[in-house]
């Protein structure tokens, strides 16, 4: 029989309850074939209950009863389609103890069922209102029904739907409803799991947030960001008045920022690494500088034996600063071969002068960014060397030894003897850029002292910046001065042995300067061996 409508059976499986999908001229024409091939030889007679609109203007959902079952005998004519059918009955079967066990059995799984999963009682229920009762003694109408709850695909359906002799369609139908409930018992250990999963990470996340409401409540803890935020605000009002305005401006925009972002953004971090290099540099703090000439020769004895005309330019260049009130504008370069105090010379100067002391080494520099700063787009960025130095020290105005400038490197991401003449230059560097912070630093305060074995490596427009110093080197008797004052018992020191167990002669010493000290520096690496016990 011909109908052109949509087939839903709203929770009811086709076939197996004896309800039928009837099909027509639209799957003929959908190319499942020609007549009756794309039909079953066995069928449902199924009785139209209720019609609901489709989407489309020709189309419908169709809710149908089945009756009982057909055999397509013959086809009476094609176009409309029209078969001849014979109803099908039951094969007669004996109802001896394994088909009625088979029939408890059924009834106490479908109950099983029903009870696992509210859908398939809804479904039931469905059907019960429209065939009315099941008689539980009425095998084949039970098996149907039964047949209705399960999940299995079309062909297995239709299988059932074929089976005329009672008892083995029973079985078939039992061993569905039987996976059925395994799997109705697998879906709820698997529901048990992400619920309890679930609630407890339900159950950790309302605890911590009444954790936190509780230290809020009693002053203990405020929220993470607002927190963060007055932390910042805190460290940043004492410095914002000696900021410059443009400074200023770009905390304020990036605390703004930082408030309206989330905690677990990935910009929240960027912005929060930010605020902390802008609000920890030191705004306005300076070291007071001293220019005691005398206080200035009394240290540089100290630390230095010999070194007459060094120590005298010194001293000129701390009474030019004490005329002008400042000691910037002038860059200092130490040359000399290696050992003759040109590091220790320049710690000595930030300590005459009272100005905080930080190094850093040059020699086979080859990336600006170490100068410069990276961009803040890159992943783990950083600022300069310069910001970290200001970070460090705590004063706008330090001592900043820069070693090794003759080894500066040259690669493919720059030059930084070029990024030096920027950082070098008096008249460049009250507004140094670093690529990090990108507001404009002021580091004409700071003291730039340089050292270098030799000046022919060091570029034309460096080296026309610095202040040559020459370091020639020791004389002997100076060496063997340094060693016995100095030196000695420092590597007495460092080799745990006591001052009167062991000394060096006067000639041994001598052959350990001639021999092992030919430069211009001293002996300072041969003397820990010779105090080191042997075995």
């Amino acid at each position: 029989q011909q109908q052109q409508q949509q087939q839903q059976q709203d929770g009811l499986t086709p076939a197996a309850a004896g309800e039928a999908s009837l099909l027509g001229e639209a799957d003929a024409a959908a190319g499942k074939g020609s007549g009756a091939d794309h039909l079953y030889e066995v069928g449902t007679f199924a009785q139209v209950h209720t019609i609901l609109a489709g989407d489309s203007a020709d189309s419908a959902q169709l809710l149908l009863l089945g009756h009982r079952r057909l055999k397509r005998e013959a086809v009476l004519s094609p176009v409309p389609l029209r078969v001849g059918v014979s109803h099908l009955r039951d094969e007669s079967y004996v109802n001896d103890d394994i088909t009625k066990a088979t029939s408890m059995e059924l009834v106490n799984t479908m109950k099983d069922l029903l009870n696992m999963n509210p859908l398939y009682g809804e479904q039931f229920r469905t059907l019960m209102s429209l065939t009315g009762s099941i008689d539980l003694n009425d095998l084949s109408r039970l098996v149907d029904a039964a047949a209705s709850l399960t999940s299995a695909d079309d062909v297995t359906l239709q299988g059932i739907l074929e089976t005329l002799h009672v008892p083995t369609r029973a079985q078939r139908v039992l061993e569905l409803l039987k996976k059925e409930v395994e799997l109705c018992k697998l879906q709820q250990d698997i529901r048990e799991q992400v619920e309890a999963k679930i609630m407890k990470e339900q159950r950790r996340m309302i605890l911590m947030e009444q954790l936190k409401s509780i230290k809020r409540e009693l002053g203990l803890e405020k929220d993470d960001k607002a927190s963060l935020l007055a932390a910042f605000q805190a460290k940043w009002e004492p410095k914002a008045a000696a900021a410059p305005e443009e400074v200023r401006k770009v905390v304020s925009d990036e605390l703004d920022k930082l408030s309206g972002l989330e905690p677990v953004s990935p910009e929240f971090n960027v912005t929060r690494t930010y605020l902390e290099w802008l609000t920890s540099l030191p705004w306005g703090v300076h070291s007071k500088e001293v220019f005691d000439i005398q206080h200035a020769q009394q240290v540089l004895d100290e630390d230095h034996f010999g070194l007459q005309d060094v120590k005298a330019r010194i001293l000129e260049f701390i009474a030019v600063g004490r005329l002008r009130g400042s000691a910037q504008g002038k860059i200092l370069c130490l040359v000399g071969p290696p050992g003759v105090g040109k590091t220790s010379i320049g710690r000595s100067i930030a300590r005459t002068l009272g100005r905080k002391y930080y190094r850093f080494s040059v020699g086979g520099l080859y990336d600006v960014a170490e100068i410069k700063g990276h961009r803040r787009t890159y992943v783990g960025a950083m600022p300069g060397k310069m910001v970290q130095c200001l970070k460090s020290t705590g004063s706008s105005n330090p001592l900043v030894l820069i070693d090794e400038i003759d080894k500066l490197g040259r690669g493919h991401t720059g030059d930084p003897a070029s990024a030096l003449l920027e950082l070098l230059d008096p008249e460049q560097n009250s507004g140094f850029m670093d690529h990090y912070l990108d507001v404009p630093l002021d580091l004409s305060k700071v003291l730039f002292v340089c050292t270098a074995n030799v000046l022919d490596t060091i570029p034309g427009p460096l080296l026309d910046r610095m202040e040559v110093i020459r370091l020639s080197g020791y004389t002997s008797d100076e060496k063997r001065s340094i060693a016995r004052r100095y030196l000695e018992p420092q590597a007495l020191t460092d080799s745990g042995v006591p001052a009167d167990v062991v000394g060096l002669t006067d000639p041994a010493m001598d052959s350990l300067i001639d021999e092992y000290c030919r430069w211009g520096g001293a002996a300072a690496a041969a003397l820990p061996a010779v105090m080191r016990p042997q075995q």
